[in-house]
C-alpha cells in the first residue's frame, strides 16, 4: 500500500535548496586539482528569465550534477553580463540610473535561478559592472597596449542614431543594415576609435579552428567565413587621370586571367572615385544615390579614367562599381568577365568585351565552354595569353607573379580589427587620458579602476558631459588632460570572464595564472549559436593574447561547445514577448514545480535542436515525476535482490542496461535519450511490481537506480524520493555515486531488439489471425546451423550462396540450407550478427513474462529440436518462430 500519493513541489524545492546550500554541495575549493569546468554563457541582466534561459542553464546543471555523481570535482559558476546599452536605455525610460536598474535585475534573476535549483558555486559570482571586475578590463587594455595590440585611428564606423553608439560589423544585421539591438537603420560616421588588433592573430585563429574537434561544424564554418582568408596577388595598374598618372594596386585571386581583363573597377568610396565624382555629375549621382553594395545586380558608371593592363599594355575603361568594396581587397580590381560571374553580369549590362583566356584541359570539355553566355570560373589551361599559353592556371599564377613588375603574392582577410570604442555610459571606461603635450597616456595601474562618474541623463556620449570627471592631470607630465570618454564594447567583458571565475576575489591580478593553467580550458561550454562570431571569436583572441603575455598556458578557451536550440511557441515561432507566444518560467514553477520545467525542456529534444512548447508535454513530465516518487514510496530499500526467477533476472538486466545507456547519453548531453531510458525503466518497474513473485530487492535496486539516473535532471524530486527510499539519514543523492552495471551489457542492444521484435511478432500474428483467446504461445529459436550460415554470409564477399554451401556441415542440410542461403544473399550486405542459440533462448526465457502478462497465456521458449519441423523451419537467428495455440 502506498504511503504517499504525490509530492508537494513547493515544499520540497525550498527544503532541498536550503540543505544543498547549508552543506556547500556545489562549492569548489581553491585547491581543487583540475575540476571539470562546466559553464553556460552568462546572461545579460534583463531582469527576466525566459524558457530559453531555463533550457540553457538546465543543460549545464544536469551535466555538472552528472559529473559530480561520477566523482568529479565540478566547477559550475554563474555571473552577470551586466554592462550594456539596454540597461542604460531602461534607466533613462524609468528615470533611474543604470547601476540601480542592473542591481535590481541581478537580484531578481538570481532569485529565479535559485528557484530552479541550479547548482552554482555562488561564492564565485562575478558582475562585469562591478569596479572590482572592470578594473581588470582596464588593466588588460593597458597590457594589450604595451604589447602593440591596441590602436587608435580614425575610422568609418557603423553608427546607430537611436542608440547613439558605434556598432561592430557583427552587430549590423540584415540586408537593410539595422542595429542588432533596436532595429534602427545604421549609418556611417568617421570617428577616432580604439581597436584591438585581432587581425594580428588572423592566421592562428583560422588555423586552430581545425583543432576544435568538440565544436559544432557550423560554428567552425562561421568563424572561418568571418575571418575570410584569401590567398592571391597584388598588382599595380597605372591609372590615367586628368591630373596625371597614378598607380593603383588591385588584389586578385586569379592572376592567371589578367590577359582577359577588359575593364577596371573602383569602390564608390575609393579616392579616385570620389575625385571623379567631383568632376562628373553622373559619377556623383551614382556614388551618392544609386550605389547599393547589397543589391542583387552589380551596378556602376564609367569614368573619364583609363587603366593600363601591366600584362598587355592595353588601356582599359575604369568604372565605379558598387560590387567593389573598399574594405575587401584594395577597393580596386581588374575585371575579367569571361572568368568571373559578377564581372560577366556587369560586362553584359554595360556592353564590355568578354575575352576568354582559360579553357578546360580536356578538348571535349573546352568545346562546350561559351564565355559569351556564362563565365568559366574553374582553373584550366591558358589561351590568348601570349607566352603563357598552354600553362596550367596554378603554374601561370606563379610565373605571372614573378614576371610582372610590382606583382606580389599576398593574403587578404575579411576579418577587421575589433573596434572596442562605444559612445555610451554603462561600460568600462577606457583607461586613457589625452594630454596636449604627451598625447594619449595610459592610466597607471595603481590608479585603476577608473570608475564611472554619477549617471546623468543626456544624449550623445554621456561621459563627455561629465565635466568634473573628465578633467584630470596627465600621469606623465602632470599637466591638464582629459579622460577618454569612450567606454569599452561589452564583448570585452565576456572575452575573459571564464578566467575570473577561477579566482574571483584575487586582488593583484585578473586571475590566478597557476590555477588557470590547471583548470582551463572550459570542458563544456553551452550557449546560443548567435554568439558564434562575436563572443567566441573575441574570447579565442583574448586567450591567445594572454598566452603570449605569459599569463596562460592555454591558447583556446573552450574545449567542447554546445549551441542549444530555441524553445518555440506552440505556433512554431520563436518565443518572444512581442509575438505574445512566450511562457513564463515563474508560472510553470509555481504550477508544476522547477523539476517539471527542467525535465520538460531536457526531454523534449537534443540540446542543439529547436522544439515547440507543449503544455501536454509539461503535464506528462509532471506525471512522470509523480509516478517515480510514488514508486519510491512503496518499495523496501533493505531487501537483497534475488534474481533466481526469470522475470527478476530480466528486470535486473534491464537495470544494468539502463545504467549503461543513460551514462552514454549523459556524456553526449543527449538528455532526451537518457530520460527516455529512465522512463522505460520506471514503466518496467511499475509493471513488474504488480506481479505476485516480484522480488523486493530487485524492485528496490531498480527504483534506486532510476532516482540516481534522473537526479541530474530533476534534483528536488529525486532528493525527496531518495529520502523516501533510504531514509532521512542518507547522503544527498546529488553527491551519491553514479550507479554502475553489475553485469556485462555490451550485447544488450541485440537482446532488447530480439525481445521487442518477438513481442511485435506475437502481436501481429494474434491480430492478423484474429485470435481472441490464446491458450499458450511457443517461441522457437533457430537451429545452430542457421546461425553458422549467418556467420559465413556476413563474412562473404559477393558469392553468399557459394560461401554458405561450401561448408560441409551446411551442405548436409540440403535444400533447406540452399534456400536459407538465398534469403541471406538477398539481404547482403545488410546482415547483422545475432546472439547464439543458447543466448537467444536465455534472453527470451527471461522476457517471457512480458508476453504472458500481455496476452494472459503461458509462454514456452523452445529449441528447434523441441518444436515441430513446420514451425522450427520458420525460425531465423534473431527472429524466432512463433506458434500460438487457441481453444
Amino acid at each position: 500500500m502506498q504511503r504517499q500519493q504525490g509530492f508537494d513541489h513547493t515544499r520540497i524545492e525550498r527544503r532541498w535548496q536550503e540543505e544543498w546550500d547549508d552543506a556547500d554541495v556545489f562549492r569548489v575549493p581553491d585547491d581543487a586539482a583540475d575540476p571539470e569546468y562546466v559553464l553556460a554563457m552568462f546572461p545579460y541582466t534583463s531582469g527576466q528569465l525566459h524558457m530559453g534561459h531555463v533550457r540553457n542553464y538546465a543543460i549545464t546543471d544536469a551535466y555538472a550534477r552528472y559529473k559530480r555523481m561520477q566523482g568529479e570535482t565540478v566547477l559550475h559558476p554563474m555571473g552577470w553580463d551586466s554592462f550594456g546599452l539596454p540597461a542604460e536605455n531602461a534607466a533613462n525610460e524609468r528615470d533611474t540610473n543604470p547601476r540601480e536598474w542592473t542591481e535590481r535585475c541581478i537580484e531578481q534573476m538570481r532569485d529565479q535561478f535559485e528557484s530552479l535549483g541550479f547548482g552554482y558555486d555562488w561564492e564565485r559570482e562575478v558582475k562585469t559592472c562591478d569596479p572590482d571586475y572592470y578594473r581588470w578590463n582596464q588593466w588588460l587594455f593597458s597590457r594589450f597596449d604595451d604589447a602593440g595590440l591596441v590602436e587608435q585611428k580614425a575610422s568609418e564606423v557603423n553608427w546607430c542614431p537611436s542608440c547613439e553608439t558605434v556598432l561592430a560589423d557583427e552587430q549590423v544585421e540584415g540586408d537593410d543594415e539595422r542595429c542588432w539591438r533596436c532595429d534602427t537603420p545604421v549609418s556611417e560616421r568617421e570617428l577616432d576609435q580604439w581597436f584591438f588588433r585581432i587581425t594580428e592573430y588572423a592566421d592562428e585563429l583560422l588555423d586552430c579552428i581545425d583543432e576544435l574537434d568538440g565544436w559544432p561544424t557550423n560554428v567552425r564554418d562561421m568563424q572561418r567565413n568571418w575571418i575570410g582568408r584569401t590567398e592571391g596577388a597584388e598588382i599595380p595598374f597605372t591609372i590615367q587621370t586628368p591630373d596625371g598618372e597614378q598607380d593603383v594596386t588591385a588584389f586578385t585571386t586569379r592572376l592567371d586571367t589578367i590577359h582577359g581583363a577588359t575593364y577596371f573597377a573602383l569602390a564608390p568610396d575609393h579616392p579616385l572615385a570620389e575625385a571623379a565624382a567631383v568632376r562628373d555629375a553622373d559619377v556623383a549621382h551614382f556614388v551618392e544615390e544609386v550605389a547599393d553594395p547589397e543589391g542583387d545586380e552589380p551596378q556602376g558608371v564609367e569614368t573619364d579614367l583609363t587603366a593600363t593592363n601591366p600584362a598587355t599594355g592595353e588601356e582599359l575603361p575604369v568604372y565605379v562599381a558598387d560590387f567593389v568594396l573598399s574594405d575587401v581587397g584594395t577597393g580596386a580590381l581588374m575585371a575579367v568577365p569571361a572568368h568571373d560571374e559578377r564581372d560577366h553580369a556587369f560586362a553584359q549590362s554595360h556592353d564590355i568585351d568578354i575575352r576568354q583566356v582559360i579553357e578546360p584541359a580536356d578538348d571535349a570539355a573546352a568545346a562546350e565552354v561559351d564565355v559569351q553566355e556564362a563565365a568559366y570560373t574553374e582553373d584550366g589551361v591558358l589561351v590568348n595569353s601570349g607566352e603563357y599559353d598552354g600553362l596550367a592556371s596554378a603554374e601561370a599564377r606563379e610565373s605571372l607573379t614573378a614576371d610582372l613588375p610590382g606583382a606580389e603574392s599576398t593574403v587578404q582577410y575579411q576579418l577587421r580589427d575589433w573596434g572596442v570604442s562605444r559612445q555610451r555610459y554603462w561600460g568600462t571606461p577606457i583607461p586613457i587620458v589625452h594630454c596636449t603635450d604627451c598625447g594619449p597616456v595610459s592610466v597607471p595601474d595603481e590608479d585603476l579602476p577608473v570608475e564611472l562618474p554619477e549617471f546623468v541623463h543626456t544624449t550623445g556620449n554621456p561621459l563627455d558631459a561629465a565635466e568634473e570627471w573628465k578633467h584630470t592631470d596627465c600621469p606623465e607630465c602632470g599637466g591638464d588632460a582629459q579622460r577618454e570618454t569612450d567606454t569599452m564594447d561589452t564583448f570585452v567583458d565576456s572575452s575573459w570572464y571564464f578566467l575570473r571565475f577561477i579566482s574571483p576575489d584575487l586582488l593583484d591580478a585578473p586571475f590566478d595564472t597557476g590555477r588557470a593553467n590547471d583548470w582551463m580550458p572550459v570542458d563544456e561550454y553551452v550557449g546560443g549559436v548567435e554568439h558564434a562570431v562575436m563572443h567566441l571569436l573575441y574570447s579565442r583572441f583574448v586567450t591567445k593574447a594572454l598566452a603570449d603575455l605569459d599569463m596562460l598556458d592555454h591558447r583556446e578557451p573552450f574545449e567542447t561547445l554546445v549551441t542549444q536550440g530555441m524553445v518555440l511557441g506552440e505556433d512554431g515561432a520563436k518565443m518572444s514577448k512581442s509575438k505574445g507566444n512566450g511562457v513564463s518560467p515563474e508560472r510553470i514553477v509555481e504550477e508544476y514545480g522547477a523539476d517539471t520545467a527542467r525535465l520538460f525542456v531536457l526531454r523534449a529534444a537534443r540540446p542543439d535542436k529547436d522544439f515547440p512548447w507543449s503544455e501536454e508535454g509539461v503535464r506528462s513530465s509532471h506525471e512522470f515525476l509523480q509516478r517515480l516518487y510514488r514508486l519510491a514510496s512503496d518499495v523496501d530499500h533493505g531487501a537483497t535482490p534475488d534474481t533466481d526467477s526469470p522475470a527478476a533476472a530480466y528486470v535486473d538486466r534491464e537495470i544494468d542496461a539502463t545504467i549503461d545507456a543513460a551514462a552514454a547519453e549523459f556524456e553526449e548531453m543527449t538528455f532526451n535519450l537518457a530520460v527516455r531510458e529512465v522512463d522505460e525503466l520506471v514503466t518496467l518497474l511499475v509493471r513488474y511490481r504488480t506481479r505476485d513473485d516480484a522480488d523486493p530487492g530487485v524492485l528496490a535496486r531498480g527504483v534506486e537506480t532510476a532516482i540516481k539516473l534522473l537526479a541530474p535532471v530533476a534534483p528536488h524530486v529525486c532528493e525527496e524520493a531518495w529520502t523516501e527510499l533510504v531514509g532521512d539519514d542518507a547522503e544527498f543523492v546529488a553527491t551519491a555515486d553514479w550507479p554502475a552495471p553489475e553485469s556485462d551489457v555490451s550485447d544488450h542492444e541485440r537482446e532488447r531488439t530480439l525481445v521487442e521484435n518477438t513481442r511485435d511478432d506475437v502481436r501481429q500474428i494474434i491480430d492478423v489471425a484474429g485470435i481472441e483467446d490464446p491458450t499458450s504461445i511457443d517461441v522457437v529459436v533457430a537451429p545452430q546451423w542457421k546461425h553458422r550460415a549467418l556467420e559465413l554470409a556476413i563474412d562473404a564477399d559477393d558469392d553468399v550462396v557459394g560461401t554458405v554451401m561450401r561448408d560441409e556441415e551446411l551442405r548436409q542440410q540440403g535444400s533447406a540450407a540452399a534456400d536459407f542461403a538465398k534469403d541471406l544473399a538477398a539481404e547482403h550486405p545488410g546482415l547483422a550478427e545475432a546472439l547464439s542459440p543458447d543466448r537467444e533462448r536465455a534472453v527470451l526465457e527471461r522476457a517471457a513474462w512480458l508476453v504472458e502478462d500481455e496476452f494472459e497465456a503461458p509462454v514456452s521458449v523452445l529449441s528447434a529440436d523441441e518444436a515441430d519441423d513446420s514451425v522450427s523451419k520458420k525460425a531465423r537467428p534473431g527472429r524466432p518462430a512463433i506458434q500460438i495455440h487457441e481453444n
